[in-house]
């Protein structure tokens, strides 16, 4: 159990420290935890396939990763095309960014910053700690309710930043409040999807393609509409 408890407390000191050291840091920062979990992991005796990372599920991971990132982008393309959904585009964060922050958001923050950690975190090395203890609906639950808490933060901002938001909640106390408790559950219900498919396929890789695909295409997309 001291296992467990190390990697959620670091979790939660990325989490409130995190933010102090800015942008620059934040990548090395996200890299450095999941190494630091991975450590913790395998001193709790869990090998590289009990954490979705060995070699024989690797390859069903990438069949299920690319089907999985093509579909997404079918389903933003499509919402893109469609005139009531393409508000949800609309995202201050994207829009403020020039074409090289878009690189490197797209190609180096996304995949290696926040999917790296969250995945590794997440469906990695707390599902696998837990998963042992006591089965995997448990694992799935912890994991996906500290995933709905994990991004508290970033969804206070969320009704200042993208218009359907906004225009759902209002700016006001009360709308910003509903909005983040709204943002909390519908990401601990993706996380109950990404673990899901960590589980049936054994690996990291489809959850990762999958969570890459939702945050890379939905920022180049939401700046292509602003730029368009």
């Amino acid at each position: 159990m001291i296992h467990l408890i190390a990697a959620i407390a670091i979790l939660a000191a990325v989490q409130v420290w995190g933010d102090r050291l800015g942008d620059t840091w934040y990548v090395p920062l996200c890299a450095a935890t999941a190494a630091v979990l991975l450590l913790i992991a395998r001193w709790d005796g869990l090998s590289r396939a009990d954490l979705g990372l060995g070699a024989a599920s690797a390859r069903r991971g990438l069949r299920w990763g690319l089907v999985l990132a093509g579909a997404v982008l079918a389903v933003y393309l499509v919402g893109l095309a469609l005139p009531f959904t393409r508000e949800a585009f609309l995202d201050e964060r994207a829009a403020g960014l020039t074409a090289g922050e878009l690189t490197f958001r797209v190609l180096v923050r996304v995949p290696l910053g926040t999917v790296l950690l969250e995945e590794v975190a997440f469906r990695g090395v707390l599902w696998a700690m837990v998963e042992r203890r006591r089965g995997s609906t448990w694992a799935t639950a912890v994991s996906s309710v500290l995933f709905g808490l994990w991004h508290v933060q970033p969804a206070r901002g969320l009704t200042r930043a993208n218009a359907a938001a906004e225009a759902i909640f209002g700016t006001g106390p009360t709308g910003v409040a509903v909005s983040v408790a709204a943002a909390v559950v519908g990401t601990a219900l993706v996380g109950v999807l990404f673990c899901e498919l960590r589980r049936r396929s054994g690996s990291l890789i489809p959850p990762v393609a999958l969570h890459c695909a939702l945050n890379s295409a939905g920022y180049a997309l939401a700046w292509a509409v602003a730029h368009g």
